[in-house]
Order: C-alpha cells, then sequence, then structure tokens
C-alpha cells in the first residue's frame, strides 16, 4: 500500500511546518533505532530548498527502502498536529527519473546532524526544471503553481530557450517522453518567459 496521495482542499504548509514535520518524523525513527531517508520533491522541494514559493500543500516524497515505517511516523504526526493525514505522499513517485541521483543533493537531517533519524535530500533546480517540463499543467484551472515554478526555475538555471529546456529534460528522462504535447508546453514557456529572463532578479540562494 503506497502513502496516500494529498487532496488539493488540504490546508497548506509552509517551510517552517514543513520542518516541523520531518523534525517530528526524525524524532520518531530515531527513537525505533531506525535512519530513514527520503528525496522531497515538487513544491514542498521549492519550499524547502529554494526562496520563490511559501507554502504548498503537501510533502511529495520518494522513500528509500521499505515505506512502511515512514508512513507509520507521518500518520502519527498528522495526528500530533491536527494535519490533514495526507499531509506526506508518494505520488510523485511516478515523474521520477531513472537518472535521479545524479540530480538529488543532501538538504538536511532530522532531527540533527549528529544524531540523525531521517535523511533527507532535494532536487537540484535542473532536475526540478526538468520535473516541472514533464508534469506541467500550464492551462490547468486549479491553482497550480507549474507555470511560476518553471519561470523562476528557469532564472535559477540560466536557461532561456526551448532548446535549452528540452536539454535539461533530456539530461534526466529518455527522449522519448518529451512527446509534442510537452515539446508544444515547452516552446510555449520559451516564448512567454524566455525574452523576459533578462529582466528576472538575480537567482534566490538555496536555504
Amino acid at each position: 500500500m503506497p502513502l496516500a496521495v494529498g487532496d488539493k482542499d488540504m490546508a497548506k504548509l509552509t517551510a517552517r511546518q514543513i520542518e516541523d514535520g520531518l523534525r517530528a518524523v526524525g524524532e520518531k525513527a530515531r527513537a525505533a533505532g531506525m535512519v530513514l531517508e527520503i528525496a522531497v520533491y515538487g513544491g514542498s522541494a521549492i519550499v524547502l530548498a529554494f526562496n520563490f514559493r511559501e507554502a504548498t500543500r503537501d510533502v511529495d516524497v520518494v522513500v528509500s527502502g521499505d515505506p512502511r515505517p515512514l508512513r507509520r511516523y507521518a500518520a502519527e504526526v498528522a495526528r500530533d498536529k491536527g494535519w490533514d493525514e495526507d499531509w506526506m505522499n508518494d505520488a510523485v513517485k511516478g515523474f521520477v527519473s531513472s537518472r535521479s541521483a545524479a540530480g538529488l543533493r543532501a538538504f538536511r537531517s532530522y532531527p540533527d546532524e549528529a544524531d540523525p533519524g531521517l535523511r533527507v535530500l532535494v532536487p537540484t533546480a535542473e532536475y526540478l526544471l526538468a520535473m516541472k517540463c514533464l508534469a506541467m499543467r500550464i492551462d490547468a484551472a486549479d491553482d497550480s503553481h507549474d507555470a511560476e515554478d518553471i519561470r523562476n526555475l528557469m532564472r535559477e538555471t540560466g536557461r532561456r530557450t526551448a532548446e535549452e529546456l528540452i536539454e535539461i529534460v533530456e539530461k534526466f528522462y529518455p527522449a522519448n517522453l518529451v512527446t509534442p504535447r510537452v515539446a508544444f508546453g515547452i516552446e510555449q514557456i520559451a516564448e512567454e518567459y524566455g525574452d523576459a529572463s533578462d529582466g528576472f532578479p538575480p537567482p534566490a540562494q538555496p536555504r
């Protein structure tokens, strides 16, 4: 049974709240004599590691090894904090690259680096940009942040043209996944944001 998939109507979590949740999970894992490792993706990675998103609906993760302990501790944290039971989910796993190791970096260990119970990795800006381009919902009717995230990740990586964006996608994913729909979306993004990139503010520093 996979981790639960987040509900689009759940309350948003700030970076501080996410870190509080991760710390609580780390404390539970450490008390059980375990060290869990997860990679955090999507909006939650942007909230934690970059400075251009303040909150996200849920925490998208992929677990190294057996996901059952993490699922149990995440459910306990939800009850303790009164959060939606789906605050942590693995819905993103369908978009994770088989080459993801090249695009991940260590972020932080919880509750502390010296005696951790949870190690957290986050994607690089390039890897996040590739994922967003592949899974974008630029014209979605909901309040998706995909377009804004892609714009900021273009600024972060210095990529402007459709060719440069496709190059990043193909760095992490097989070329056959760049379907006509994806290529068209990338062209739209480059046309809308690429010419404006000179006016972007300086890249935000990762947290």
